[in-house]
């Protein structure tokens, strides 16, 4: 077993999975840093109408720097615009249809921080998975940790490190495929399957994290 320190995302990409879910990975995730920007901590990528579609929650900046203790804004009601979003993106998606009752549950309460909400909402993903993947919660902030380090290792700016094999996107014939999309992109057009392809990838992802250590 390695031990792996991974941020918490909302509605994380597919290659975050692919660690998270990595039988030789015990994972610890980070809830003591300072919460960094334009990261996918409050943002996930689906594929919509136009090509790629950024979800972003707005945040209530109340003087804490804190991760755990950064507050979610409801000024604007962007639970319901990005389920909304989400709905008219894959409702023609061969398996929507078979989890819309669960995914609808992780927009239905108001979670106060924004890290108890990405946690509620990975409870969801893992119900629909039918995985149980166990983790720890780190107590401070560790500038040089134990564990290998992915706290910066998912860029919103760059292309994905990870190989992700193509499968069929709802307006891939449009604009082609768009790799490393949110794990709800997966689950819409994979279905039971998303498990299995999330594996595929684990062994590519660990030789990257190899070249990390």
């Amino acid at each position: 077993m390695q031990n792996i320190l991974l941020p918490v995302f909302y509605l994380p990409p597919i290659s975050w999975f692919s660690e998270f879910l990595n039988d030789e990975n015990e994972i610890s995730f980070e809830q003591c840093e300072n919460f960094p920007k334009q990261t996918y901590r409050n943002r996930c990528n689906i594929y919509g109408a136009n090509g790629k579609l950024s979800l972003i929650i707005p945040i209530n900046h109340n003087g804490s720097r804190e991760y755990k203790n950064t507050e979610i804004s409801y000024r604007e009601n962007w639970s319901d615009i990005h389920w909304k979003s989400i709905k008219t993106v894959y409702q023609s998606s061969p398996y929507f249809e078979y989890y819309e009752d669960k995914l609808v549950k992780i927009f239905e309460k108001k979670e106060k921080f924004l890290f108890d909400f990405n946690i509620k909402s990975l409870e969801v993903i893992q119900h629909i998975l039918k995985t149980e993947k166990a983790h720890s919660l780190n107590t401070e902030y560790l500038k040089n940790p134990d564990a290998i380090n992915f706290r910066e290792k998912f860029s919103t700016k760059k292309d994905s490190e990870y190989s992700i094999e193509e499968y069929y996107q709802i307006f891939s014939d449009k604009f082609g495929f768009i790799k490393d999309l949110s794990i709800i992109d997966l689950l819409c057009n994979k279905g039971p399957e998303s498990n299995t392809y999330i594996k595929n990838i684990k062994k590519i992802s660990n030789e990257i994290a190899a070249e990390r250590i």
